[in-house]
């Protein structure tokens, strides 16, 4: 028999919370968000917007095993289970910090942060400690002050892995997540101009990142990128809490060095030395910048004592997603046009490293690149010279036309050539309409902004002009 995620009684005692009502019912899951509750979850009402208490009778109604609340709430019956606490949130993260004590001695705790590929690095280590082991990690990129804690919260008791993202934007917000955590392994996939606006230069971003450490169990391992500028900062913090450092990269001292990579169709091809071993493994998701960070993933493997090679296959079956990647063909008049979905967010790393990944798709007379970028936000200051700066990068992807929403996106339409400019637009709703009368078969189109700035409705656009 499957042991529950959580007993009533165990809930009771990690959060000294009260209970009214049956205490028998076992808990599966945790739910902050009653559109996505199943049955047998625990709910947690959080407020934002709008209290989460509002929404209790509806988790009841689908089937909620019981909820923690700090008021009183209209029940659908008598029989649902209450567990009275002084803060849900509060109580959300003492069942995190129990989680945490509660994993196998020998279970492997793996926390992720940095500027710029959190989210893929999470997705990969998952993929790879999955195929050596039972492993739990967010499906989503959970990684704020309620993600981190409802991840820990959600994990099962006998995982052998369990792997952790932490975002933050500004000063401060990674070292509470990070001691929830407590990472034996903290990799820092790089550091970027990112969340500019609430930074005052990017070594204090770096600085921010470095908070990781902080968390770190005695005796921890830092996983760092030999290539970034601020390498010798993190790996000076990661030496103050007397971590040992590992080290991924093409820098010819990189622990874990990459020797090679090619494109391989849709994905590409890594060849890497680790240690005084040579290992090489395909990768579905294409781009060098993916290439980098699974060098994070090898190295964690590798530090964990985990099967190297048989992790890094499982690297080749996993598929970029919505919004991050995924690739879609479409039918047009007189052929198809390929859509590269990287809508969900960017800033100028994510970008530039996006129309590589266009400039790798092979093209000839009858194959346009077309790249469709909305503003990058939060760069403060430098967001016009910012936005300015990818002209380099458009050219050397040789991409055709490029198509441009917002204000800070008008800088780089000014950058560019004539012929290479497909048009700007304030509005995302205009540079859509003329994206789709500028689609021509076997045209190839990325799409890519910050999440402000709504570039999924040109996605949306070409699907209900040309879906079938």
């Amino acid at each position: 028999m499957t042991e529950p995620l959580w007993t009533i009684d165990e809930i009771v005692k990690a959060t000294g919370g009260r209970v009214k009502g049956p205490a028998t019912r076992a808990v599966t899951g945790i739910s902050i968000d009653t559109r996505t509750i199943q049955s047998g979850d625990l709910f947690v009402p959080l407020s934002d917007k709008r209290d989460g208490h509002d929404f209790v009778a509806g988790a009841f109604d689908k089937g909620a095993a019981a909820a923690l609340v700090s008021r009183n709430v209209q029940l659908p019956n008598a029989d649902a289970t209450l567990i009275r606490v002084s803060d849900p949130l509060t109580a959300l993260e003492d069942l995190a910090r129990e989680a945490r004590r509660r994993l196998k001695p020998d279970a492997v705790v793996i926390a992720v942060t940095g500027s710029v590929g959190k989210t893929g690095t999470k997705d990969m280590l998952r993929a790879c400690f999955s195929a050596v082991g039972k492993t739990h990690a967010a499906a989503k990129s959970f990684n704020n002050h309620w993600g981190v804690p409802l991840t820990l919260a959600t994990t099962p008791r006998d995982v052998d892995a369990a792997i952790y993202e932490i975002g933050m934007n500004h000063p401060g917000e990674i070292t509470p997540l990070a001691k929830m955590v407590s990472p034996q392994i903290a990799i820092i996939t790089t550091v970027e101009p990112v969340h500019l606006e609430f930074f005052s230069s990017v070594e204090q971003i770096a600085e921010a990142k470095a908070e990781i450490f902080y968390g770190l169990e005695p005796g921890g391992i830092a996983v760092l990128n030999a290539d970034n500028a601020y390498f010798s900062l993190l790996r000076d913090r990661a030496t103050r809490v007397n971590a040992q450092v590992l080290s991924f990269g093409r820098a010819a001292d990189a622990d874990v060095h990459l020797d090679d990579y090619t494109v391989q169709g849709s994905g590409g091809h890594v060849s890497a030395t680790v240690g005084d071993h040579d290992i090489s493994y395909a990768l579905e998701i294409p781009g060098v910048h993916v290439a980098q960070n699974s060098l994070a993933v090898i190295a964690a493997l590798h530090a964990s004592g985990r099967d190297v090679m048989k992790g890094a296959k499982a690297l080749s079956g996993l598929k970029p997603v919505a919004g991050r990647g995924a690739r879609e063909l479409l039918k047009v008049p007189g052929g198809e046009v390929l859509v590269i979905d990287e809508s969900y967010n960017a800033n100028p790393a994510s970008m530039r490293a996006a129309l590589s990944v266009l400039g790798d798709v092979p093209r000839d007379e009858h194959r346009r690149r077309l790249a469709i970028l909305g503003d990058m936000l939060e760069l403060g200051a430098d967001s016009d010279a910012l936005h300015a700066g990818l002209s380099e990068s458009v050219e050397t992807a040789a991409i055709d036309l490029v198509f441009l929403s917002g204000p800070h996106m008008q800088k780089l339409f000014e950058q560019l050539p004539d012929a290479t400019r497909g048009a700007w637009a304030n509005d995302v709703e205009d540079i859509a309409d003329a994206v789709v009368a500028a689609l021509h078969p076997g045209d190839v189109v990325m799409i890519k902004g910050s999440l402000g700035s709504r570039m999924a409705h040109v996605l949306a656009a070409i699907r209900n002009k040309f879906s079938d």
